[in-house]
């Protein structure tokens, strides 16, 4: 049965087997892992990850696909090996089915208005993955591996949760129906909150949100403009951080090395 993906859910079915499985070599799937699925549509990608001996927590949203999903996999769901929950990713709790903190991997074509939301419930929450694959905007994963060499506040966001990659391009004609954009697996690994052992979220991203708050002026103004001018020259001058850098010239060290001189002097 055919389904016509539905354009209020940012339904973009992927039919390349070359991307799909590329997800799946990114992800390093075996048959010991748990993978949680987001939208898994019709099954193409779900199809794959079985295929592995994986075990499958597949959410969709979508009422049309329910029965076609259930119907697609009835061996593996009377096996255990595949559960298919109906609901929003957005709004389910992971505790209650059954994910714990680094005990899964998430593989997933997801719609892309959700990307950063995505983001923040599974690197920024108590619960993350061990891996994370999903499909983005091309420009997205540019912007997040800072392919220019600038930095942004996703990319720095992104970073400091894991190490991101960009994994290969896929071009709009790979989808049905065809997006305006074309598209990118982004691999990120080694996930955790290691990097605020020394430093606390929140003003972690108190000080970049204040750095990247006016792109067009220096870092230095922006930061002077919410904490006040007091030693903010010497605290560069301390880091080696030249007054005329823009927020986008730090990479995540600095950035770091800043916001723990910021919660000494002003926080």
């Amino acid at each position: 049965m055919q389904i016509k993906a539905k354009k209020s859910l940012g339904q973009n079915f992927l039919k390349s087997k070359t991307a799909l499985l590329a997800m799946i070599k990114a992800g390093e799937i075996n048959s010991a892992d748990i993978v949680l699925e987001i939208g898994p549509g019709q099954g193409a990608l779900t199809e794959k990850i079985l295929e592995t001996g994986a075990k499958v927590i597949a959410v969709e949203k979508d009422d049309r696909l329910i029965k076609v999903l259930n119907e697609k996999f009835e061996k593996e769901t009377r096996n255990n090996q595949f559960t298919l929950i109906h609901g929003d990713i957005l709004e389910l709790d992971l505790n209650k089915i059954g994910l714990k903190n680094h005990s899964f991997k998430l593989i997933a074509n997801i719609p892309y208005y959700i990307t950063g939301l995505i983001f923040r419930k599974f690197l920024s929450g108590n619960i993350q993955p061990k891996k994370l694959v999903i499909m983005v905007q091309k420009e997205i994963a540019d912007r997040i591996i800072a392919r220019d060499g600038k930095e942004s506040l996703l990319s720095l966001s992104v970073k400091a949760y894991g190490d991101a990659k960009k994994i290969m391009k896929v071009e709009k004609e790979n989808f049905s129906p065809k997006p305006k954009v074309d598209s990118a697996i982004l691999l990120i690994n080694n996930i955790s909150k290691d990097f605020f052992n020394e430093i606390s979220e929140e003003k972690f991203f108190e000080i970049i949100k204040t750095g990247f708050a006016h792109k067009r002026k220096m870092l230095i103004a922006n930061l002077k403009e919410k904490f006040g001018q007091n030693d903010l020259k010497k605290i560069f001058q301390d880091l080696k951080i030249p007054e005329k850098s823009r927020s986008e010239d730090l990479h995540l060290g600095k950035w770091k090395d800043l916001a723990n001189n910021f919660t000494l002097w002003y926080i």
